[in-house]
């Protein structure tokens, strides 16, 4: 017999995850930040792109599950795709 699964604690471990990676791309955004020059230029304008797309990409999600009736799932999905920004960004980032 599987375990069953509960989602308000799927959700509060996908919601700490993202926190906790999101740290990381900051500490690695502010190093770029720090030893300026035009690559840290083009990071802060990425960077705010970055997030207006992806804070647009959200809201599209989110209506589209309430519309479809899935709405209780909009948060999850809304956690899931920051998190695959993140670690997006941390791979670009961790690359010397």
């Amino acid at each position: 017999m599987g375990r069953r699964r509960n989602p308000w604690l799927n959700l509060g471990m996908d919601s700490l995850w993202l926190g906790a990676e999101a740290q990381g791309v900051i500490a690695l955004r502010m190093m770029k930040f720090a030893a300026g020059g035009p690559a840290a230029a083009a990071e802060a304008e990425l960077m705010v792109a970055e997030k207006l797309r992806a804070a647009a990409e959200t809201q599209t999600q989110l209506l589209t599950s309430v519309l479809t009736g899935k709405g209780h799932l909009a948060p999850a999905r809304a956690v899931a795709g920051y998190r695959r920004k993140v670690r997006a960004n941390r791979r670009r980032l961790g690359k010397i």
